[in-house]
């Protein structure tokens, strides 16, 4: 019913920038709360940053000055702009949303499959 599809990830030196994007598509009323998280290898995911009724923002403390999420709330879409990226940040970026269905009520989350984010030093 809900598909969340991410795209951007890719390979950058230390120092540069991406930009992520995640569409959320199908039959969704209503959007609570967006949000990216991150998996590098052997190690746990963990939450970089969300966006809640498409204003309230929360960083985690590693990306804070050099992460900025941000909606398009009129095409169900959620970005990360990321700056000064170091190889710390390499791992598998993936797109959360909790959101209502437009038909049998309740607030549901939802995931895609991730885009690959590597830093080089």
């Amino acid at each position: 019913q809900v598909q969340l599809v991410e795209s951007g990830g890719g390979l950058v030196q230390a120092g540069g920038s991406l930009r992520l994007s995640c569409v959320a598509s199908g039959s969704i009323f209503s959007i609570d709360v967006m949000g990216w998280y991150r998996q590098a290898p052997g190690k746990e995911r963990e939450l970089v940053a969300r966006i809640i009724s498409g204003s309230k923002t929360m960083y985690a403390d590693s990306v804070k000055g050099r992460f900025t999420i941000s909606t398009d709330n009129a095409k169900n879409t959620v970005y990360l702009q990321m700056n000064t990226l170091k190889p710390e940040d390499t791992g598998v970026y993936l797109c959360n949303s909790d959101l209502k269905l437009r038909v049998g009520g309740g607030t549901f989350r939802y995931w895609g499959q991730g885009t690959q984010v590597t830093v080089s030093s």
